[in-house]
């Protein structure tokens, strides 16, 4: 708890911006997913997808901490996009969260680009 006394929140942990562009939204999270945070990145994912957009990127290049429920909610937005929409994540190769994915073998599975580019092009 901080010294003031007050809990911490969710969005005190992580920040989900959205950013439309062209027929993409792209969810850049920054922070720390864990299970007290995790309905931030939640929330963002349904939202976006709300609009059915073609392609969904969730950038977690500024994650410092994925916990295996942040997994979960990745791998939630991939079914609940559908065939109708593509969903990508960034992870950069030397993060941390690059290496989670991989150890999980969720890699290929969640679509994982290094760059927010290459999840726009790729």
């Amino acid at each position: 708890m901080p010294a003031d006394g007050n809990r911490v929140r969710p969005q005190d942990l992580l920040r989900v911006t959205a950013h439309h562009s062209g027929g993409a939204v792209v969810l850049a999270v920054a922070g720390e997913v864990d299970l007290l945070s995790s309905p931030v990145l939640s929330e963002g994912v349904t939202a976006a997808l709300a609009d059915g957009p073609e392609l969904l990127v969730i950038d977690l290049s500024e994650v410092s901490f994925l916990a295996s429920i942040g997994i979960t909610v990745l791998l939630e937005a991939r079914r609940e996009a559908g065939t109708g929409t593509r969903v990508r994540v960034v992870a950069p190769e030397t993060g941390v969260v690059n290496r989670t994915l991989q150890l999980t073998g969720l890699h290929e599975t969640l679509a994982v680009a290094s760059t927010r580019d290459e999840a726009l092009t790729g």
